[in-house]
């Protein structure tokens, strides 16, 4: 379990010291620091490295000599601080956003909350935590566009898109390989690796179908099934998906790890109130602050029965997934047309295409042969 987090500043004129904490009672001393610090300026290069340190074990990320900021988590001995690795590098694009204002110490509680988390994080959560980032997500509308981009190109591109913000590409990208999201290779008569869309994904709500098809069923009495299934169909109607939706739900629901809780407990039946709070013993420890974020982010709505007892129902469920981009194979022939690309790297671009289609194909007849 992790421990607490320390956001440290290095300075020529005075060293180490320690700009952000959480909670407030975590301590280093300034040799353990200073062994982070030397660390980190073995190798001169924005990453994570992560050491031992009595009782406990660190994992700390170094956002380069620019801003001389480490975020250091700290953990119990038996936890893996490499499982941290992609988190931290996240987190700390967001405490970049705050290191000069006075928000640093309001931000990290839910920073850190968010990060102690990552390493048990399911799919659909890392998913999220990929379209929440935005370079990350403006390099995969830019791969939506195109066939293929120079590494090269897509760093000075994204700094300069991104003046103002701390990225370190080199982790950006790897955080989009290892999700499969993209792929790096090398393309003959170009001088650096291109990276190439290798899955696209796809991001909306939709309806809770086994709730929908069957209230009853799933806990809510037959007085309320009509105006229930009403409300559903109402909602959906109307609605149209949009970044900013999706991002909202994001930051609120699936990546708070108690509204995470209590959408997961939704999405299997119509609670009611003392149901809910069973949940305290799986950290759920705000109930009405969780209650609050889905209602304001329109994915429940609330029924009361003839008796007066209320029914927490799920309305519009939350969808992020990987989908293969057949929609590239018309990028590729446009921009082999009217010559905006290099032609071997659209070669290449077909290549990974192929290779992720018959990959996907593979897993589904083995995915047949099991059930």
């Amino acid at each position: 379990m992790a421990i607490g987090m320390l956001v440290m500043h290095w300075d020529e004129r005075v060293g180490v010291e320690v700009i952000g904490k959480y909670p407030e009672e975590i301590a280093l001393d300034e040799k353990t620091l200073m062994q982070l610090y030397s660390q980190h300026e073995f190798t001169g290069e924005p990453g994570m490295v992560s050491i031992m340190a009595g009782s406990t074990n660190l994992a700390s990320y170094y956002t380069g000599p620019e801003s001389s900021i480490y975020v250091i988590m700290v953990l119990n001995t038996n936890e893996d601080g490499d499982a941290y690795e992609d988190g931290l590098a996240e987190i700390s694009r967001q405490i970049m956003q705050n290191i000069d204002s006075d928000t640093l110490d309001a931000v990290l509680p839910s920073l850190f909350q968010r990060l102690s988390v990552y390493p048990t994080l399911n799919e659909e959560q890392l998913l999220s935590m990929i379209y929440l980032d935005e370079p990350k997500r403006l390099i995969l509308k830019r791969l939506q566009q195109e066939a293929a981009i120079s590494k090269s190109e897509l760093a000075i591109w994204l700094k300069d898109t991104k003046r103002d913000s701390f990225i370190d590409i080199e982790s950006v990208i790897a955080s989009l390989v290892k999700s499969n999201v993209v792929k790096i290779a090398s393309v003959k008569g170009l001088a650096t690796d291109v990276v190439f869309l290798n899955e696209d994904i796809m991001i909306l709500r939709r309806p809770p179908v086994k709730l929908f098809l069957d209230p009853v069923e799933h806990h809510l009495p037959k007085t309320l099934k009509e105006s229930y299934t009403t409300q559903v169909r109402s909602f959906f109607k109307n609605y149209k998906p949009t970044e900013r939706d999706n991002l909202e739900i994001i930051n609120r629901v699936i990546l708070d790890p108690q509204c995470y809780e209590v959408l997961k407990l939704l999405r299997e039946a119509m609670v009611t109130k003392n149901d809910i709070e069973k949940l305290r013993k799986k950290g759920v420890e705000d109930i009405d602050e969780t209650l609050k974020a889905l209602w304001e982010t329109k994915m429940i709505a609330v029924f009361q029965d003839d008796s007066g007892t209320e029914y927490y129902c799920l309305i519009s469920d939350f969808y992020i997934s990987l989908f293969y981009p057949r929609y590239n194979l018309d990028t590729i022939r446009k921009q082999y047309i009217s010559k905006s690309q290099n032609p071997k790297a659209l070669m290449k671009a077909l290549d990974i295409m192929r290779e992720e289609y018959m990959s996907n194909v593979t897993i589904r007849k083995a995915s047949t042969r099991t059930k």
